[in-house]
């Protein structure tokens, strides 16, 4: 843990003891900090109390007395409303902030030696963090995970040298003065328009991230992105993108091209490409050549001169295109810290890929079960639908204000849809005509649904790939995919029974 020494002396009211807040509490109890903390659950309160936390009423408390508020990001700060903590911590003039912010105060003022990559965007942080740290880990660099993904920041060794951290727009937001060493903004698409008002303001709370970092990653595929890198023109920027080829662009053969080109309109210091492998194949229904994507080739791009490091490996944990840009990412961060990235690439292949993202979690004959919960919202599951062919999708719960208007079914293989939670309605209304529709209510008939129809068709993929938050029915995504991994493999059991 680190104790957070900075506000030493200084009185905190802490709200939502959740497992970021609650690391933060104990840090700042550590640190020497006045606290008193309060949830709006009951239990909560009690667990704090027993692990000698100071509880109390914020209602019944003067605001005035507090030095600062530090807020959970899971409690609102101005939208739908404001929560009542920050009304009342706006009218004492007193700062809100959470535990990002804490994190980095004690970083910058105590612990030099710690260097900071925070890791933002819309879709792929998770999986970018963690490959990042399983790559640093394999070439034998010490680092410490965690934020939005794994362990609370504050719950990280205060000797370590290198943190790797997960940071959503809940934590940006309640982090005003957030500086990492490096600052990667992979991507920023339309989501949680109802926890930051408008589009504009989620994407520049996203953007807030790089214009504090010493040094910015960018991913030039990111049409917002690519937007403010093209505005800002850092000195200090690298950048990363997936070139795809389709059998009617034209490339030479095997992917031999000029990779610096696909970063064109912004001066990067350097960065990664990754780049489609194209194979001439012959057709039975055409007999004639085609280029075919086979695989996916990297180039470190520098101002010296490109340069090929090898493939992504063909394996489940980094399957699609969406995975091709994350590993794009992670090697150019290698790239910024100072590491050569084809030291990296072997270990790409004993990447073990993240729990509840495009992960298998059985096999019935001919039918797989892939849970993709983690998917809350249509851009994150279009990566699954994608990368996968004879679809039985499971999708639902609580919608995000787009729901699937920026999903095109066509695209994708999807066979049928069962819809469960709030959504399913709504859904069903914005799928007429495109897929067949089952409204299943709950996880488990979904399951029970989708898995009949698979093996009746001799076989396919039942994905449960929500697009929507889990919050109606479960604790968490965390929560939702957990059920179905449960689901599932009482199922087997019984058939092996």
């Amino acid at each position: 843990m680190i104790a957070a020494e900075t506000f030493k002396g200084k009185s905190v009211a802490v709200f939502g003891l959740g497992g970021s807040g609650l690391a933060a509490a104990h840090a700042l109890h550590a640190g020497g900090a006045r606290i008193l903390c309060a949830d709006d659950k009951p239990e909560r309160v009690v667990a704090a109390r027993d692990a000698g936390l100071a509880t109390g009423d914020l209602h019944a408390a003067d605001f005035a007395g507090f030095d600062a508020l530090l807020l959970a990001p899971g409690v609102p700060l101005t939208h739908p409303e404001p929560h009542w903590t920050v009304a009342r911590a706006k009218a004492a003039g007193i700062e809100i902030i959470g535990d990002i912010e804490v994190f980095d105060r004690e970083r910058r003022a105590r612990l030099p030696g710690l260097k900071l990559v925070a890791i933002t965007g819309t879709n792929g942080k998770s999986t970018t963090t963690a490959l990042l740290t399983h790559l640093l880990t394999a070439m034998g660099i010490a680092v410490e995970m965690g934020g939005n993904i794994g362990r609370p920041a504050l719950d990280l060794d205060p000797a370590a040298t290198l943190a790797v951290l997960e940071v959503s727009s809940f934590q940006i937001d309640l982090a005003p003065t957030l500086s990492p060493d490096i600052g990667v903004l992979l991507n920023v698409t339309f989501d949680h328009v109802d926890r930051h008002g408008t589009f504009e303001a989620y994407r520049s709370i996203k953007e807030r991230l790089v214009e504090g970092s010493a040094v910015a990653v960018l991913g030039h595929l990111s049409q917002e992105v690519n937007a403010y890198a093209r505005r800002v023109q850092r000195a200090d920027a690298y950048g990363f993108a997936v070139d795809r080829f389709t059998a009617t662009d034209t490339a030479p053969r095997g992917g031999d091209f000029h990779t610096a080109q696909v970063l064109r309109g912004v001066d990067y210091v350097g960065g990664v490409v990754a780049h489609s492998r194209l194979e001439s194949r012959e057709f039975a229904d055409a007999p004639r050549l085609r280029d075919v994507h086979a695989g996916w080739q990297l180039t470190v791009v520098q101002p010296g001169g490109d340069r090929a490091i090898g493939a992504i490996p063909d394996v489940a944990s980094l399957r699609g295109d969406h995975n091709a840009e994350n590993v794009a990412a992670a090697l150019t961060v290698l790239l910024a810290l100072g590491h050569d990235p084809a030291d990296a690439v072997p270990h790409l292949a004993s990447y073990p890929g993240l729990p509840h993202r495009m992960e298998e979690v059985g096999r019935e004959g001919e039918v797989i079960f892939v849970n993709d919960s983690k998917a809350t919202n249509a851009d994150s599951s279009k990566t699954a639908l994608k990368a996968l062919a004879n679809i039985y999708w499971i999708a639902g719960g609580k919608a995000k204000s787009d729901g699937l208007t920026t999903l095109d079914t066509a695209q994708y293989d999807i066979r049928h849809a069962y819809l469960i939670g709030e959504a399913a309605a709504r859904f069903e209304s914005e799928l007429a005509g495109a897929v067949p529709v089952t409204q299943c209510g709950t996880l488990d008939k979904a399951l029970e649904a989708a898995a009949r129809d698979a093996a009746a068709a001799g076989g396919g993929v039942v994905l449960l790939s929500p697009a929507c938050a889990s919050y109606d029915q479960f604790r968490s995504f965390e929560d939702r995919g957990d059920v179905f991994r449960t689901l599932v493999s009482q199922r087997l059991e019984a058939a092996d029974g």
